[in-house]
C-alpha cells in the first residue's frame, strides 16, 4: 500500500475545507439525495461525498455504508485530490500497487473506485464525489460526465452554505451593533435631556421672576428657550428612531380607524385651526396598533406644522384587500418640491423650509415612519403639488 501524499498547497487547502464548516456536521437530505442518485447513475452499491481533513476522510454523505469517516492515510480520495486528471478511476484495486493491501480493499472489498475532486473557485480540492464497487468494472462516458457535472453541483451547494453562514454572521453582527447603538442613543438621550430640561425650566423661571428685563434680554431668553426646546425634540426623535424596532415586537390588536385617529389627535394636540376627515375607511383593523400610531402621529404632525393655510385640513383614507391595508393621508399644506421628495425619507435629511412655528425640521420623523412601514412589510410614497397639498400613501402587510 502507498499512503497518499499531502498536496503542496495542503495548508491552504485545509484552511479552505474548514471555512465551509461542514466537518462533523449531521447528514443533510440534499447531499444524501446526490449520493443516492449518483449510485443509481453509475450502478454502484456505494457512493460518497468526502472532505479530506488533517488526518481523516470525513464522509459528508455516505450511501451504501455506515461509516462516517476513515483514516486519510488509507483513503482512495487522498490520491484522487493529488491527481491531475479530472476523474481518478481504479478499475481493480487488487492489481494496483497503491491499494492491493489497503484495509479498504482487504476488509471492505473496495475493488472499483471512481472519484472526482470537489474543487472550489480558488482551485482548492476539498474532497471528492466518488463511487465504489465490490468487483472490477468500468464506467461509460455518460457516467463519467455525470460524476463530473454533479461534483460541480456539490461544490455549488458548499458555496451556498458558506454564503448563508456569512450572511447570518453579518446579520448577527449588525444586530449587535444596532443594539449597542440603541443603548448608546438611550443613554446619551437620558444624559442630555436632564440638563436641557433644566435650561428650559430655568429660562422660564428667569423670565417670570424678572419682569423688568430689557427687551434684548427677553429676546435672548426666548432664543435660548426655542433652541433648548428644539434640542429636546431632536433628542426625543433620535431615541424614537432607534427604538422603533422594539415597537414591532408588540402584539396585534383589533380596533377601528376612528379609535386610532382619536388617540393620535390627543397625542398630537390638534388645535381648533385643524380639521381631520376620515373618508371611506375600513370598519376595523387587526394590526400592531402602537406602530401604526407612531406612523400616523408623524404624518399628522407634518400636515399641521408644514401648513400655511388658515385652517389645516387633513383627509385620511384606509382600505384593504386580502394581503394589505392601504392608507392615504392628504393635507392642504405647503407641499414638497420635486427635488426634495426623494430625500425626505432619509435620516437627517429635511426640506430647507421652516414650519409654521419657525422651526427647522430635523429629518428624523419621516425616516422613522419609513423604517416602521418597511418593517411591517409595506411601502410608502409621496406626491405633492407645491403650495397646495401633499399626499402620503402607504401599505401595511396583513399576516
Amino acid at each position: 500500500m502507498i499512503a497518499p501524499e499531502f498536496p503542496k498547497n495542503e495548508r491552504k487547502r485545509q484552511k479552505a475545507v474548514e471555512k465551509y464548516k461542514l466537518l462533523d456536521t449531521l447528514p443533510e437530505i440534499k447531499y444524501d439525495n446526490i449520493t443516492s442518485m449518483i449510485s443509481d447513475i453509475c450502478d454502484t452499491p456505494i457512493s460518497l461525498i468526502t472532505l479530506l481533513d488533517k488526518d481523516r476522510n470525513f464522509l459528508k454523505s455516505h450511501y451504501g455504508i455506515e461509516l462516517s469517516e476513515s483514516p486519510r492515510n488509507i483513503s482512495f480520495c487522498g490520491h484522487a485530490i493529488n491527481s491531475e486528471d479530472s476523474i481518478m478511476i481504479v478499475e481493480d484495486a487488487r492489481e494496483d500497487k497503491r491499494f492491493h493491501d489497503n484495509p479498504l480493499v482487504t476488509e471492505f472489498n473496495a475493488i472499483f473506485y471512481a472519484g472526482v475532486p470537489l474543487t472550489n473557485n480558488e482551485g482548492n480540492k476539498l474532497g471528492t464525489l466518488c463511487v465504489y464497487d465490490h468487483k472490477p468494472r468500468t464506467l461509460t462516458i455518460e457516467q463519467k460526465n455525470a460524476l463530473k457535472i454533479i461534483a460541480k453541483h456539490v461544490v455549488t451547494l458548499f458555496e451556498q452554505r458558506l454564503q448563508n453562514e456569512q450572511l447570518l454572521e453579518l446579520k448577527e453582527n449588525l444586530q449587535r451593533k444596532n443594539d449597542d447603538l440603541e443603548k448608546f442613543a438611550s443613554v446619551i438621550s437620558h444624559d442630555l435631556k436632564s440638563p436641557v430640561n433644566n435650561i428650559i425650566s430655568l429660562t422660564k423661571l428667569l423670565k417670570s421672576e424678572n419682569p423688568n428685563l430689557s427687551k434684548d434680554s427677553i429676546q435672548y431668553i426666548d432664543y435660548l428657550q426655542e433652541s433648548s426646546s428644539a434640542l429636546k425634540k431632536y433628542i426625543d426623535d433620535v431615541l424614537i428612531f432607534y427604538k422603533s424596532d422594539s415597537l414591532l415586537g408588540l402584539k396585534k390588536e383589533t380596533f377601528t380607524v376612528d379609535e386610532i385617529i382619536k388617540d393620535c389627535q390627543n397625542i398630537v394636540d390638534v388645535s381648533k385651526e385643524t380639521e381631520i376627515n376620515i373618508v371611506n375607511s375600513t370598519k376595523s383593523l387587526f394590526i400592531n396598533k402602537t406602530a401604526l400610531e407612531q406612523i400616523l402621529i408623524n404624518l399628522l404632525t407634518n400636515g399641521i406644522k408644514y401648513n400655511d393655510k388658515p385652517k389645516a385640513i387633513i383627509s385620511i383614507t384606509c382600505s384593504e384587500n386580502d394581503d394589505f391595508y392601504f392608507w392615504k393621508v392628504t393635507d392642504n399644506g405647503t407641499g414638497i418640491s420635486e427635488e426634495n421628495r426623494d430625500k425626505i425619507f432619509e435620516l437627517f435629511e429635511s426640506t430647507p423650509h421652516k414650519d409654521r412655528y419657525g422651526n427647522q425640521g430635523n429629518g428624523i420623523g419621516l425616516a422613522t415612519t419609513k423604517k416602521i412601514i418597511t418593517s411591517l412589510g409595506g411601502d410608502i410614497k409621496v406626491s405633492s403639488i407645491l403650495g397646495e397639498q401633499t399626499t402620503f400613501e402607504f401599505t401595511i402587510e396583513k399576516e
